[in-house]
């Protein structure tokens, strides 16, 4: 039986499989069993794949169907406290200890208090996450940790352990229910094995033939239904080819839709060659594929 706890959490791997269908995000067995494991044990889930194989639109899809709250933090290199947890609004600080002087304070421990209250501090995505949410726990969403560096996965080790975050002016900050947390990872650098202790670990392939038509039809229902089977077909074989990226899912709905938009019912190598740049983003790739390659792979995908 499909069902939905109490908690508003899906009771069963079945009825988590249903939660995402329901969001159009069509999965795997494997990936709706860890994703319930998570959630029925409140702990992080750890995604890493290839760009563009949906591991993001997963922590979208739970926000939406659960009704919460998505907090994203999207990492890239340089990544700081400033900027993911917390800071101080200082113009606002000194507006306020000015205000003060000119109107004749002199307690200098009172006026210290005032200022490093929670009236001046600016959260940011990782602490507002530890706050109560009216509709429950929020998404949490840290999007490509492998573009940080090792100091701020290090960071994150407290935040992932024990829900908690100390801002030394106000003391520790800790969740009261904790948030469903989802890291995404594209694999250009290894993550340390100690983040990846304190989460569930799931790697997102590549959806195989049968699933990828699922998806398309899904979410591009609009496709003749000739063309859709021919954009999967090209696009496995092409997953098959030297490329320096491989086209993801992404890509293939893109690909798809463009295809829709110009009225193709079926690929032909011409308009294969002129929309190459929807599928591919590397002209290396593109140059490899489009002409003689690209009507190659459409007569074996059709002889098959």
């Amino acid at each position: 039986m499909n069902r939905v706890s109490k908690a508003g959490l899906p009771d069963s791997i079945d009825a988590t499989l249903k939660l995402l269908e329901s969001a159009d995000y069509v999965s795997d067995r494997s990936l709706a069993t860890v994703l319930y494991l998570s959630l029925r044990m409140g702990r992080p889930l750890f995604l890493e794949g290839e760009a563009g194989v949906g591991k993001t639109e997963i922590a979208k899809v739970l926000a939406q169907t659960l009704g919460r709250k998505l907090i994203r933090l999207q990492c890239f290199e340089g990544l700081d406290v400033s900027s993911a947890v917390y800071e101080w609004n200082y113009a606002q600080q000194m507006m306020a200890i000015r205000l003060a002087e000119a109107s004749g304070e002199t307690d200098r421990a009172r006026l210290e208090h005032d200022v490093f209250s929670e009236r001046y501090l600016v959260k940011r995505a990782l602490l507002q996450a530890l706050e109560p949410q009216s509709e429950g726990p929020p998404v949490l969403l840290i999007d490509e940790l492998d573009r940080t560096d090792e100091a701020f996965e290090a960071f994150l080790l407290e935040v992932l352990s024990d829900f908690q975050i100390t801002v030394p002016e106000l003391g520790t900050i800790k969740a009261e229910h904790p948030p469903i947390v989802i890291i995404t990872s594209n694999r250009t650098r290894e993550v340390h094995d100690a983040l990846k202790r304190r989460c569930l670990y799931h790697w997102v392939d590549y959806p195989d033939a049968a699933r990828e038509m699922k998806i398309v039809r899904t979410r591009v229902p609009d496709a003749p239904a000739k063309l859709t089977k021919e954009i999967v077909a090209f696009v496995q074989a092409l997953r098959k080819q030297d490329l320096f990226k491989q086209p993801g899912v992404a890509e293939t709905l893109d690909w798809a839709t463009a295809l829709s938009e110009l009225d193709a019912v079926a690929l032909d190598p011409a308009m294969v060659t002129d929309t190459l740049g929807v599928l591919l983003k590397y002209q290396d790739d593109i140059a490899r594929i489009e002409g003689t390659k690209a009507a190659e792979i459409l007569s074996e995908i059709r002889a098959s």
